[in-house]
């Protein structure tokens, strides 16, 4: 009787090995990314003189699937106009960056998850040594777990420019695919 448990152990234990080598394989292959970049042209409402003044922002929204959860993060680059201060952090009063995880269905995606990442102020207002206002930023991922419906990673930019007086503004970009 001793043996017999011994050769079911084994066995057992073999396929339960069998299984986690399948289990870690599949989200390994869900592992990847898609995701969709767009870039536009900003203008800096709050000056009007002579110089350039736009900022060409691009954003990359990405999002995966992993059995019944979507996640999503984006990554947010720009140059701005070179400005005379280096280091302007009176550029904006206010910016962030809103991450959403919508479910893809016919008509409007309603957003299910959505998280603010405003670490990017601080990024967009740092300039190099010339004042040229260059960067990127990453957001966190945020993840939803949709079920067996689609999904999709979307963001926009919100932007208060300083002494414009109209408050945030929204720029938005083109979702991620659906996954």
């Amino acid at each position: 009787m001793r043996m017999k448990r011994s050769a079911s152990a084994a066995v057992i234990v073999a396929a339960l090995a069998g299984t986690a080598a399948v289990a870690t394989a599949t989200p390994a292959a869900a592992a990847d990314y898609k995701c969709t970049s767009y870039g536009q042209s900003i203008d800096d409402p709050s000056y009007t003189g002579p110089w350039p003044d736009n900022w060409n922002v691009t954003v990359s929204v990405c999002a995966k699937r992993s059995g019944t959860t979507v996640y999503s993060y984006a990554k947010i680059s720009w140059s701005g106009a070179e400005r005379a201060t280096v280091d302007d952090t009176s550029i904006f009063d206010n910016a962030y960056f809103k991450l959403q995880i919508k479910k893809s269905q016919s008509g409007t995606d309603p957003v299910k998850k959505s998280a603010n990442f405003g670490a990017i102020e601080a990024k967009m207002e740092n300039s190099n040594s010339s004042g040229d206002y260059k960067g990127s930023y990453t957001t966190g991922t945020i993840s939803y777990r949709i079920g067996s419906g689609k999904g999709l990673g979307d963001g926009e930019l919100h932007l208060n420019w300083n002494n414009d007086g109209a408050g945030d503004r929204t720029y938005g970009f083109k979702a991620s695919p659906v996954v």
